[in-house]
């Protein structure tokens, strides 16, 4: 079983930036991806960014150009570096990973959340 904690969160005025961490432990086979989502009341978990093994990003479409991740593959950490925030990027982040069990088997893993405010 792996744990992630994020720390983080806050409260921030429209225009500011926040960095958010989030550190794995825990029985660890071999995580390839790590990454963040993000959720609102009423509303699905919303892809944000993630980061491979090898160094490979990706984001969504929204927040490209104001949000980096990285990742330290040593530690097994993942940071999530958001400049530029807008209100419409209030809500609640979760830290992700995945971790290959085997050649053929992956589990997924989820943080408990931290929460994010944009003030206009």
């Amino acid at each position: 079983q792996v744990q992630l904690v994020e720390s983080g969160g806050g409260l921030v005025q429209a225009g500011g930036s926040l960095r958010l961490s989030c550190a794995a432990s825990g029985r660890i086979f071999s995580i390839i991806a790590m990454g963040w989502y993000r959720q609102t009341p009423g509303k699905q978990r919303e892809f944000v960014a993630s980061v491979t093994t090898g160094g490979n990003t990706n984001y969504v479409n929204s927040v490209k150009g104001r949000f980096t991740i990285s990742r330290d593959n040593a530690k097994n950490t993942v940071d999530l570096q958001m400049n530029s925030l807008k209100p419409e990027d209030t809500a609640v982040y979760y830290c992700h990973s995945t971790d290959r069990i085997n050649a053929f088997t992956t589990s997924d893993y989820w943080g408990q959340g931290t929460q994010v405010t944009v003030s206009s």
